[in-house]
């Protein structure tokens, strides 16, 4: 039976390529599409989520959450994924408008089937830490959170310390990991280990598929922009390889640690500050994901591709 799923996501070029992988892959039912503001501002989040799901056209639509307009990003200045997020793809904009709160979709599809829902969450976890406190008893009703963001020994990129998601949202990253979730998280230093060179453009569908008409217009930009502003030849795409670990368990390491969030340190607000002493004076509270194959995850990304492709031709 196909696992449950809600993808919450700030698209971003790594959350389309995670959402082109994931709608189409059998071992998983995607109920619902949330965004939330991150890469992008909550408005351009949603509209990119619509797009992309729309411009996929799924054989099953999942629900599409709205982004919370309040909340306030930091300024995170250039960034590989371009002012829209999606590299300026100029991609067809879905005609949809309305739609639930993030948070409200969230917690429908938890209460619709409880115990059974994973949440992978790909952004800042706004709309996670909202729905937890708007509703606490939904808690224990979660299957499983699956995390992209923190970093296992404070080697940041957004700080030196802090990774992006966490450092746009840092409280509700803390109420988050405190949460008693079961938890899983992929942490910066864990997804940099799989690095996807130029030759990856060479192996994509081409634009007879939906899926490879989208990914032949944003994934070029990934590859310039990390060039231009990170003088790297490589990208790594952190949500994706945070959806093989959920796909694929196998080909990583984990361990069981004590963890909390950095909120207020003038250094180091949204660390993911962890436990690591033999003593273990902190109650354990997440499974870190430490190490990976990483040749065997870019193979895993590869055949993900083709999959949508094939089921998008």
């Amino acid at each position: 039976m196909p696992r449950k799923v809600i993808l919450d996501v700030d698209p971003g070029i790594d959350d389309a390529v995670a959402l082109a992988i994931a709608l189409f892959d059998p071992r998983l039912d995607v109920l619902a599409v949330t965004a939330t503001g991150g890469n992008v501002d909550p408005a351009q989040a949603t509209a990119n989520a619509r797009t992309i799901v729309g411009l996929l056209d799924p054989p099953r639509l999942p629900r599409i959450g709205v982004a919370a307009s309040d909340v306030l990003l930091p300024d995170r200045g250039p960034s590989v994924h371009g002012p829209d997020g999606l590299g300026g793809a100029d991609l067809p904009q879905a005609r949809l408008h309305g739609g639930h709160p993030s948070e409200k979709v969230i917690l429908e599809t938890v209460k619709a089937h409880p115990g059974e829902v994973t949440i992978l969450a790909l952004g800042p976890l706004t709309n996670l830490a909202r729905m937890i406190a708007r509703e606490p008893s939904l808690a224990e009703l979660v299957g499983e959170v699956v995390i992209s963001g923190g970093t296992a020994f404070g080697r940041g990129s957004t700080t030196p310390v802090a990774d992006f998601n966490f450092f746009a949202n840092p409280a509700a990253a803390r109420y988050v990991v405190r949460e008693p979730l079961t938890k899983t998280l992929v942490p910066l230093e864990t997804t940099s280990q799989v690095v996807l060179g130029f030759d990856l453009l060479e192996q994509l569908p081409d634009e007879s598929s939906r899926a490879g008409a989208m990914l032949q217009r944003v994934l070029p930009h990934a590859f310039r922009a990390h060039r231009q502003l990170l003088g790297t030849e490589g990208i790594c795409l952190h949500d994706v390889v945070t959806l093989v670990s959920l796909l694929h368990p196998e080909l990583f390491e984990r361990t069981t640690v004590g963890a909390d969030v950095e909120t207020s340190g003038e250094l180091t607000t949204g660390m993911l500050v962890v436990d690591h002493r033999s003593s273990n004076r902190w109650k354990r509270n997440v499974d870190l994901l430490v190490e990976v194959d990483a040749s065997a995850v870019r193979d895993c990304i590869l055949r993900g591709i083709a999959q949508a492709a094939r089921s998008t031709e």
